[in-house]
């Protein structure tokens, strides 16, 4: 939603192509050779298309060892993406120059339950856009116990806080929507997006962007998204704030053309409920990391693919995600007024649990299943506080061949009937 926010602001820029009926798009971008980031970010802010930059890092920076990073540069061994705390400011400062700016701001993107070196090395290069979040950036991607990520993200957001000024306004996008990529039910996703952006405004943030991963059935992520913004709109008053989708998370399809399909499907939820922003996946992410190229093709085709997105959603089914979804907030909101104590206390007693999340924090007693046109269904809830908002059959263990057949039925889908245009 457009704020008072200053013009050059990753969240204000995104407001204004919202505004003009547009969805910017943004590529997962990051190298480690900081010619090759600089090629990236230039190659994007020069798309056919309404963009904003990203610096991807690496996974060594993710886990804060730095170390190793130091090792890699010396040796001149590949990264899997930007070492910003390996790299000096001056390196990043020319990584930047002449690229990042009031009308191409640049987010940082690293998935790190320990955010405090990154936030500190981003701020000092002058960037001020990042994303994660104390349960979406500890559970799927750390052992690191729960307690200890909301004290380091609490941290964090004062820290991004404290660096606004009249010129600059911090940004933080909650990854709370993109739990564990797929077979998560999307209330929980949506409940998870909207939690941790309470608990960033509680830290002092303002400027807020809330996440949501394509999943398997295209009508029950276009509800979901319409949720999600019911209740950003109700539990996130005082914030200005966007949806971003992102496209699919998990096996990606084989085909070029079962792939480009895919993503104009993530475009068209983008612009159908009236998302800010989606984040791209490219034709080659089902083998190995795109080129610049790739990633540019990838912008300017979900560009097109999207079209004039809507302000107010229409024609969207109620099928229990919003009162499902806000049953999971308010209860788990009533365990504490510090946000952060309460989505601890919401893990510790079941309030809040994963499917198929391994962290030693989750209970791991809830289950999901997929239907046969592709909606994620609960199969057992364990303790989550939403029994009057959802009819659940009785709980049966999913088999590993069950599981293996739901992790791939996006990319089977998408690959069958890219096959059988072929054939015809």
């Amino acid at each position: 939603m457009p704020g008072d926010t200053p013009t050059g602001s990753f969240g204000a820029v995104v407001a204004r192509h919202q505004a003009e009926g547009r969805t910017v798009v943004q590529p997962r971008m990051g190298f480690a050779d900081p010619a090759r980031m600089r090629a990236g970010l230039l190659a994007t802010k020069r798309a056919r298309a309404r963009t904003v930059g990203t610096i991807t890092l690496d996974s060594y920076t993710r886990v804060g060892d730095h170390a190793a990073v130091a090792e890699a540069l010396a040796r001149g061994h590949e990264l899997n993406g930007y070492p910003i705390v390996g790299h000096t400011p001056d390196t990043t400062r020319r990584v930047l120059s002449g690229i990042a700016g009031p009308d191409f701001p640049v987010q940082v993107r690293h998935g790190s339950a320990d955010p405090r070196t990154v936030l500190r090395a981003l701020l000092r290069v002058g960037l001020e856009a990042t994303e994660g979040g104390p349960v979406s950036y500890c559970l799927p991607y750390s052992r690191t116990p729960l307690a200890r990520a909301v004290d380091h993200w609490r941290e964090a957001c004062e820290q991004l806080a404290a660096a606004r000024t009249p010129d600059r306004e911090p940004h933080l996008e909650t990854f709370g929507g993109c739990m564990m990529g797929q077979l998560c039910p999307p209330a929980l996703l949506v409940a998870l997006s909207v939690l941790e952006g309470t608990f960033f405004v509680q830290c002092g943030l303002g400027d807020l962007s809330l996440s949501y991963a394509q999943q398997t059935n295209a009508e029950q992520d276009r509800e979901a998204v319409v949720a999600l913004r019911r209740l950003a709109a109700e539990f996130l008053p005082r914030a200005t704030w966007h949806i971003v989708v992102y496209g699919y998370m998990g096996l990606y399809p084989r085909t070029p053309e079962g792939a480009r399909r895919l993503l104009a499907e993530a475009a068209r939820l983008a612009v159908a409920t009236g998302a800010g922003r989606l984040v791209v996946k490219t034709a080659a992410e089902a083998s190995r990391i795109p080129t610049i190229e790739e990633n540019v093709l990838a912008l300017e085709e979900a560009d097109r693919a999207g079209g004039l997105c809507r302000a107010e959603p229409a024609g969207i089914a109620d099928t229990g995600i919003h009162a499902q979804a806000r049953a999971l907030v308010q209860a788990v909101l009533e365990l504490s007024d510090d946000v952060g104590r309460a989505l601890r206390t919401a893990f510790a007693r079941g309030y809040l649990d994963v499917p198929h999340c391994l962290h030693p924090d989750n209970a791991g007693r809830t289950r999901s299943r997929l239907d046969a046109a592709g909606r994620l269904h609960w199969s057992d809830i364990g303790a989550l506080p939403i029994r009057g908002a959802v009819d659940v059959p009785g709980p049966r263990p999913m088999t590993s061949a069950e599981l293996l057949d739901a992790l791939s039925y996006v990319r089977r889908t998408y690959d069958a009937h890219a096959t059988e245009r072929l054939s015809s």
